[in-house]
């Protein structure tokens, strides 16, 4: 595995212990802390607690490693923000969700969201009509 030149980092240097943090093992929890896995998930990825995590950032001879964490953080962030905001290549996310308003007592509290495939059978429907007119102009020539 290798890192991106702004996430390489020194290892903490720790005890070798079968259920410790190795260096291979902090490699690839800054790897998932990258690309957008929460520290919880990570860490429970890789067999370890999220307090041994922590407990190793604090160390005085972690600061490199902290640095790494505080990037990949960043990093993972921003592509779950990138994620997001870009459409899937089959645009599925546009035609297979529905934002449904959510009220209490009268007064909307916020929004659920709900799958909808109404709106890719009606794109689908307008799709075939498309072709049909395509091969009937096609035939009239």
């Amino acid at each position: 595995m290798e890192l991106p030149e702004s996430l390489r980092f020194d290892p903490v240097a720790v005890r070798a212990r079968h259920d410790g943090w190795n260096a291979d093992d902090q490699l690839r929890f800054i790897l998932k802390l990258s690309r957008g896995a929460l520290v919880d998930e990570a860490c429970r990825d890789l067999g370890h607690s999220r307090q041994s995590a922590y407990s190793l950032r604090r160390r005085a001879e972690a600061n490199s490693f902290a640095r790494a964490w505080h990037r990949a953080i960043v990093m993972g962030r921003t592509a779950l923000r990138a994620r997001r905001r870009q459409p899937a290549s089959d645009l599925s996310w546009a035609l297979e969700t529905l934002l449904v308003p959510k009220f209490y007592r009268g007064r909307l509290v916020g929004f659920v969201q709900r799958h909808d495939d109404r709106n890719a059978i009606r794109l689908l429907a307008e799709c075939d009509r498309l072709e049909e007119e395509w091969n009937l102009s096609k035939l009239t020539r």
